[in-house]
């Protein structure tokens, strides 16, 4: 049986009614993910965390008064570590495994080759689609808000729920502070990515530290919870607004800026108007096993089992713990 979120074709009685297709909607991210990785040979379903009671921590102080500091789960660009320019395949050699920080006036390259981005669909050629400091940075210039903090900081995609929860996100936490933040912007990109981004924003709103998800996985971050949430219905990697397009980014930073300030109360889930296409078929490919035929598969199955052990070799080197 198809399922109803990849049924390409609308019935006569929904062309005559004008209803728009059944799969136009959130892609389905953990059903994806979990049929995917079953039909690459990993039978038993990854775990997804949610929990019941969402925190929220309400602004302080106006934004034109607060310093608002930026969570990523890209990659510093590492040019030893192979392909991780536009268009590169997934290339687990550049992943993180440790937070990192960064100073927000130097040069800045981040990348979002090392995750599970939507490659048929963008190519990762702005970096401002994924990491939304320059217009960040434009918008304390003009005022709306009171500064950008002095560090962006770098959250690892750990699989593992305990070494994102107990590692990871009091690290983030503790150079937030130092940074004497107001409000965070936490970003995500791949379907983990979004689980680590909404696992860190609850964490930082228990430990009074507002926070907006931006973000393209609305069942992940929504299945976790979290306080404020702007949706982008985009492809995977372009949570920070459309590439090469200064309005879409600058609309979709406007939004989340918003989220921030006026939700009422945790679990508020704002969807941006901004559509990626009129034509919504993009959203059928994202590891849809219906669409991947036997020989694809079993090439994406060696390129998996490959690049798995890639990330294990790697994590070995720097003397980081293996995912539980």
């Amino acid at each position: 049986m198809t399922n109803i979120s990849t049924r390409a074709v609308p019935t006569r009685a929904e062309e005559e009614l004008g209803f728009a297709p059944l799969h136009d909607t959130a892609i389905p991210y953990m059903y994806r993910t979990r049929t995917y990785y079953q039909a690459l040979g990993y039978t038993t379903p990854y775990l997804w965390a949610h929990y019941s009671d969402v925190p929220f921590t309400p602004l302080t102080k106006p934004l034109a008064q607060s310093r608002i500091a930026l969570v990523t789960t890209a990659a510093p660009y590492q040019p030893d570590k192979g392909d991780q320019g536009p268009g590169a395949p997934y290339n687990s050699a550049a992943k993180f495994y440790k937070v990192y920080s960064l100073a927000v006036d130097g040069p800045l390259d981040v990348r979002i080759s090392h995750v599970g981005i939507d490659r048929a669909h963008t190519t990762a050629t702005d970096m401002n689609s994924w990491f939304p400091l320059e217009h960040l940075k434009r918008l304390a210039d003009q005022g709306r808000i009171g500064e950008v903090a002095r560090r962006v900081h770098g959250a690892p995609t750990n699989r593992s729920h305990k070494t994102t929860i107990r590692q990871d996100c009091p690290e983030i936490l503790a150079r937030l502070r130092e940074d004497n933040a107001d409000a965070v912007i936490l970003v995500a990109n791949c379907p983990v990515c979004h689980q680590t981004i909404s696992l860190t924003a609850r964490h930082l709103e228990e430990n009074g530290i507002p926070t907006v998800v931006m973000g393209c996985a609305k069942d992940i971050v929504e299945h976790v919870g979290v306080p404020r949430f702007l949706f982008s219905d985009f492809p995977l990697g372009n949570a920070a607004g459309k590439p090469h397009d200064t309005a879409s980014q600058a609309a979709t930073l406007e939004l989340a800026l918003e989220v921030l300030e006026t939700a009422p109360s945790a679990r508020t889930t704002i969807q941006s108007p901004q559509r990626w296409s009129e034509n919504p078929d993009w959203k059928l490919d994202y590891s849809n096993v219906e669409r991947i035929s036997e020989e694809e598969l079993n090439k994406q199955r060696e390129d998996f089992s490959r690049q798995k052990n890639i990330a294990l070799e790697k994590r070995v080197a720097e003397g980081v713990a293996v995912a539980e």
